[in-house]
Parts: C-alpha cells; structure tokens; sequence
C-alpha cells in the first residue's frame, strides 16, 4: 500500500521503511522538520519517495502514520480528503508524568501506536484506541570488537537535556575509562562536565555506518538515560554483540534480560560494573554474545516489520 509519513525520528524510520510497501516522504524546499525528505545520513531503499505537499494532492494514499499533532491537520489540508491514521508516540510523557494527558487522548479518528509498553502504561490516551509495536532495527552490519578499553555513549543533546540522558553521571564512569560520546550537539559538553580531553572525546552527528564501527570498537556502551522511551542506539549496540551496562529505568528493565547486560539503579553498582568489563574482555564478550542474541529474539526487523504489515491492513479495512 501507499503509507504518507514523515521523517521524523531516523533510527526508527530506518527499520520501518525496509517494509513490502511505498513510502511517501514530504519535503519542501527548505526541507525544514515539515519536509526532510528523504534521510542522508541512513541507508533507505527506493520504495521511499520524496511528494511535495503539491504533488499528494492527487497521489493515491491509503494510509497516514503521523508522528507529531500537528501531521493530522496537515494530512487532511495537502491530501484534500479524510485517511485512516496511525498516530505513533516514540516519547515517554513530559510533566506530571501520572496524569500526563496524550495530545490525541478521547480522539475515535485514529489508533495511537506505541512503541514500548511502558509509554502505554503512562501515557493517560482517555478513550482513544492503542496498542504496541515494540521496535525493530535493520541488524548492523558490524560486530563487536572492543578493542579499545573505552566507554561507549550515544545520545543527542546531553547538554541541554543533562539530567533526562544522565550526562551529570558520565564524570563518575569517566575516572574508570575513558568516554566516547557519539551523538548531535555535543559542543559544549566536556567544558560543562569539566573533564580534561584525555577522559572525554566527542563524535558529532557521525553517519550510521562509521557509527557503528567507532562504537563497536569502544569496550563497553553506557547507557544513562534517566527518563527516555527506549534508546535504539542501545538496541543496536546489543546487536553488534557489546556488553552494555545500563541505568534500570522506563524500557531498558524490558530491552535488557538478565545475564545480557549490568542493569541497575544504583550507579556504583554500573560504575563497578563498567571497570570490571574493561579489565576483563573476555567477561566483556561473553556478556555482549548474550546481548546479541537477546536483541534479535525481540527487536528483530522481521517481527517488526510483520506486526506494522497486520497494523496497517487492518487499519485500512477497518476505514472501509
């Protein structure tokens, strides 16, 4: 079928367009968050076709997944005409987290999708529809080597989020080894955390291929975040076979089984952990064997890709 959907989120974009089906891309001359057309930096196939918003006036549509509130309206104004819409929520609420009210909450028009249990669980939707379907990744096509005795952080904005990703936290992993921190805005960070160059290296908006080789090459992958729905650079870094130790908190309690990683919410408890996988490589491989194969058994592409096939299907009968 034609789905419109707009890139909004790459990672995740990334395994949902590897689909049987044709994906309608906006983009706009300035190619600003309502038109980014098609990524640079991931590898999509050409089943992904970049419309302008012109051009969807008369494109064949059967289905919309939107991302933010604000695609719902667009959808209707650039197609002319009322589609069935997926509505998928990839963040964890914001607030007064309880009683957090979803924007589409009460809404009889659309199916809000969820991509972990837990922003099921959180988000307060009212009578809307929902259901989930638990991410997928496209396998890396490298694997994990750890060769050097270093710590391994992907994450955007670690400065302005600070506390959200746990960037107060990296000094105290930073005296075990050194910190790579791969991800976007990281210009600020080491002055902020007030570490000299030789604990603390940054890697900016690298692309995903080079990504995945710099960090599969780091011993260990961090992952800090305190409040985040579920980060999929810790998906794929448990699928390249790294050991990853991790702060227990939303999802990860879900993506990591015990024996796969160090899960923990006291932070000692990681920052033992992440010197004893440095010093010890062979311990570091065998726990990163276990994170490979229990990141296939869940976050698998074909799974992924069939549980949105069956979505989508039904949602498009269900509007006739």
């Amino acid at each position: 079928m034609n789905v419109l959907v707009w890139h909004v989120h790459g990672s995740w974009m990334t395994a949902f367009v590897q689909g049987r089906h044709r994906y309608l891309v906006p983009v706009n001359a300035d190619r600003d968050p309502w038109g980014r057309g098609r990524a640079r930096t991931y590898d999509w196939p050409s089943s992904v076709v970049e419309v302008t918003p012109a051009e969807l006036a008369a494109a064949h549509v059967d289905v919309v997944v939107v991302q933010r509130p604000e695609e719902i309206d667009l959808a209707r104004r650039w197609t002319g005409r009322r589609l069935p819409v997926v509505y998928v929520e990839h963040n964890t609420p914001k607030g007064d987290v309880p009683a957090t009210r979803h924007p589409v909450a009460d809404r009889d028009d659309l199916l809000l999708v969820h991509v972990t249990g837990f922003n099921e669980l959180f988000w307060d939707a009212g009578a809307t529809r929902t259901t989930v379907v638990e991410h997928g990744i496209v396998p890396p096509l490298v694997v994990y080597a750890g060769d050097l005795p270093r710590l391994a952080v992907v994450t955007n904005e670690p400065v302005r989020r600070w506390r959200v990703t746990g960037t107060d936290l990296m000094p105290r992993f930073a005296s075990v080894a050194p910190l790579d921190v791969f991800g976007m805005g990281l210009g600020q960070l080491r002055a902020r955390l007030e570490l000299p160059a030789y604990r603390i290296a940054t890697h900016e908006d690298l692309p995903q291929g080079p990504l995945h080789e710099a960090v599969a090459r780091r011993r260990v992958y961090l992952h800090l975040c305190r409040w985040t729905s579920l980060g999929l650079s810790l998906i794929e870094a448990m699928a390249m076979g790294m050991p990853v130790v991790v702060l227990a908190s939303t999802e990860a309690v879900e993506a990591v089984p015990p024996g796969a990683g160090v899960l923990s919410t006291k932070v000692d408890t990681l920052v033992e952990a992440a010197r004893w996988l440095v010093a010890d490589p062979d311990s570091a491989g065998e726990l990163g064997a276990a994170a490979r194969k229990a990141a296939a058994d869940r976050y698998g592409l074909d799974r992924f890709l069939g549980d949105w096939d069956r979505l989508l299907e039904e949602e498009r009968c269900a509007s006739r």
